[in-house]
């Protein structure tokens, strides 16, 4: 081990609406040990997400303060006192945000990662990692999607968005709908990534925006947003449209207890269905994700769909960037290099 240093992020200050970096430090820290049944990582790539904003103000299953903050991460063992993980393995844990981290196989789920040739190795903490994995739960499991409907995602630049893009045009889907916050993005999400139509949300209201891009209607809406978005998917759904819930963005740095939608009721009206999606209830799909998808990312038919961002000291700035919706596909750190 030739590193002795490593750095943390800590949160030093409860977020009043959105974070600012005041309320955030790097801080240098020893490089532990390994103590009998762990094993030392460095990480090699973290993950920043939406639902971090909420565990910020504390509470019950939050983040302490003045402690390394947690998220996913992909790192490589480089000592081990754990007989189920080797030095060199490449493992996917949850003590992200900082350069070095102790884990253990199979403790809040720590597992190796196979390594698969010709797919990058982002592709763990993107489509074949936690966010890949929700879009996934959301089309097969939560709103069966099937051949020749038609899909809505919002948020359809970030993450899950992109992901349930690739999934559903796997999985048969006949058009693709998606929204985003930015005339840049709708470009991307058309003329690169191949939706079959797009909207800027801020063009006018949700709902008249996604009629004019999906004027039969839609049967499956992946939600990544709520509020608006959710009401406007409502007005457009057909009849037994259903409703993968993955996130509420929109609320995250406000009320976290919107209002119901206006138009609820048109969930009875319409015979629709409307389930939250929670990745961590989906984790037995891993091995079922990895089979679908590595042949079409190994032939480039599906790509990986990251922004990376390199050096812990720039952890907080991607955080950030990603709420205010700076990132196309999954937002990623490189701590190092």
């Amino acid at each position: 081990m030739t590193t002795q240093t490593g750095y943390a992020v800590h949160q030093i200050a409860r977020p009043t609406g959105f974070p600012t970096a005041a309320e955030f430090t790097l801080a240098e820290t020893p490089v532990p040990s390994p103590a009998p049944g762990t094993a030392l990582v460095e990480n090699l790539l973290l993950s920043v997400d939406p639902y971090h904003r909420g565990l910020m103000d504390g509470g019950e299953g939050g983040f302490e303060l003045h402690t390394p903050l947690e998220g996913r991460a992909v790192g490589r063992v480089i000592a081990s006192r754990d007989p189920g993980l080797a030095e060199g393995d490449l493992v996917f844990h949850r003590a992200g945000w900082r350069t070095h981290a102790l884990v253990t196989a199979g403790v809040d789920g720590t597992r190796r990662i196979r390594p698969y040739e010709g797919v990058p190795l982002e592709a763990h903490l993107s489509i074949l990692g936690g966010t890949g994995l929700t879009a996934y739960a959301a089309l097969t499991r939560t709103a069966g999607l099937r051949e020749g409907e038609d899909v809505y995602v919002s948020a359809a630049a970030g993450g899950v968005g992109t992901a349930t893009l690739h999934i559903a045009r796997l999985l048969g889907a006949r058009r693709v709908v998606g929204s985003a916050g930015s005339a840049a993005k709708v470009r991307h999400l058309t003329e690169e990534l191949g939706f079959d139509a797009a909207f800027d949300y801020h063009d006018g209201p949700i709902g008249e925006l996604l009629a004019a891009a999906a004027p039969d209607g839609i049967d499956v809406y992946v939600d990544n947003v709520g509020g608006e978005h959710l009401a406007g998917a409502i007005d457009v759904l057909r009849e037994y449209g259903r409703i993968a819930w993955v996130g509420a963005i929109s609320t995250y740095n406000g009320d976290r207890s919107p209002a119901a939608p206006r138009n609820l009721f048109e969930v009875v009206h319409k015979s629709l269905r409307l389930e939250g999606v929670l990745v961590r209830n989906h984790t037995n799909l891993q091995e079922e994700l990895e089979e679908f998808l590595v042949p079409h990312l190994r032939s480039g038919l599906v790509g990986t769909d990251t922004t990376v961002v390199q050096g812990i000291e720039h952890t907080v700035d991607a955080f950030l960037d990603m709420l205010r919706g700076g990132n196309t596909g999954k937002m990623l750190v490189r701590p190092v290099g």
